[in-house]
């Protein structure tokens, strides 16, 4: 049984850095600025930096979409002619926003432009016994990695977000007339389809063992091809050289062989139920997703109990664990997916957010610093 810990306690608990994916050049139409918000979500965020450099929305570009409850630092370009306009951010003070640099480049930044995320998270209110066992998890995923679900965010407040695409895609609901809100009920559904084909890879164990007719994925360069020759890809697998892919799916997916792809047919098969996926090309043509989520640079360190402990719990004269966890991971990895593997993470923003107020919001943004369509 994994220890429940509270994450999210304050935004300084839960700190995301954006990797870009390239600097900008120096030269170029589009301003490109980095910055750093807490308490605000991305596009908040970007309607106030655009309108204080008088750039219309349209004409902004950001990578991905970062944490509401959160410190957390990423890059955005702004389409501007104005001479002055690299002076002007760099001089911007805005409530919640800190620019930290701004130079300009070439060409707009496009969803899913970044490297991948480095997360800094404080997890709270854990068992001082749990100390150990907890380390020694994170040495496992160190070594052996996390299988790669989508986060519960994925699929909105209420979780429904499945449910509703299927509505309008089969014809028994109206679409969303926001094109961006299609795209996001799209991605729920193929999150959901992913997960489930994850899930039932897991139970068999060979998430990360490649079987015969699997399309494996290169962990240095992200090509894919059909595994044929088992034991040499399993070795590859062993070493983290490759690991098997799960689908996105749409039209376009390319499709393992044998018994993995009748799986993933089997498991798909209620999801898209009169889903017509060449009319729906516009939303998501699909790709894979690794079953496997390799997490980088992991580090783990006990947090004083005199920095932890709130009020409540000096009432009562508890003595809670604490630890720091810092990891960086690939665009499109939730960090809450790594925590899942350790502890049973309790949000409390996520909580208080409930408990305020139950109007669901069906845009829910990724909320773990992950970044959303960078598939």
């Amino acid at each position: 049984m994994r220890p429940r810990g509270l994450i999210k306690s304050s935004p300084d608990d839960f700190v995301v850095d954006e990797i870009p994916a390239y600097e900008p050049s120096g030269s170029g139409e589009h301003l490109y600025v980095h910055f750093k918000k807490r308490g605000l979500n991305t596009d908040d965020a970007v309607r106030a930096i655009a309108r204080a450099l008088s750039v219309d929305l349209r004409e902004v570009g950001v990578a991905g979409l970062k944490d509401k409850f959160a410190v957390t630092t990423q890059w955005i370009s702004l389409l501007t002619r104005d001479a002055d306009a690299e002076v002007r951010a760099k001089s911007l003070e805005l409530e919640g926003i800190q620019i930290l640099e701004a130079r300009r480049h070439g060409n707009k930044l496009k969803t899913g432009h970044l490297r991948g995320n480095r997360f800094q998270i404080v997890v709270r209110d854990l068992p001082l016994t749990a100390e150990g066992d907890i380390r020694a998890a994170f040495e496992r995923i160190a070594k052996e990695g996390v299988p790669n679900a989508f986060g519960t965010q994925r699929f909105g407040r209420e979780g429904d977000n499945v449910e509703k695409a299927r509505a309008w895609l089969t014809g028994k609901a109206r679409a969303p007339g926001n094109p961006r809100l299609r795209r996001f009920h799209f991605s729920a559904l193929q999150s959901a389809i992913f997960n489930a084909v994850l899930d039932a890879r897991v139970a068999d164990g060979t998430w990360n063992v490649p079987q015969a007719g699997d399309l494996l994925r290169k962990e240095d360069t992200g090509g894919l091809f059909l595994c044929t020759d088992v034991q040499i890809d399993r070795e590859r697998a062993s070493r983290g050289e490759v690991c098997p892919t799960g689908p996105i799916l749409g039209d376009r997916m390319r499709q393992p062989e044998g018994d993995v792809r009748a799986l993933e047919e089997r498991i798909s098969a209620p999801f898209i139920e009169g889903v017509d996926l060449h009319r729906a090309r516009s939303l998501g043509e699909g790709t894979r997703r690794a079953l496997r989520l390799a997490v980088d640079e992991l580090g783990v360190d006990a947090v004083s109990i005199a920095e932890v402990m709130d009020p409540a719990t000096k009432a009562r004269g508890e003595q809670p664990y604490a630890c720091r966890v810092s990891f960086v991971l690939p665009k499109g990895a939730y960090a809450t997916t790594v925590l899942a593997n350790v502890f049973d993470p309790l949000d409390v923003f996520e909580i208080q957010e409930a408990n305020s107020s139950k109007d669901s919001s069906a845009t829910t943004e990724p909320s773990d610093g992950s970044d959303s369509n960078d598939e």
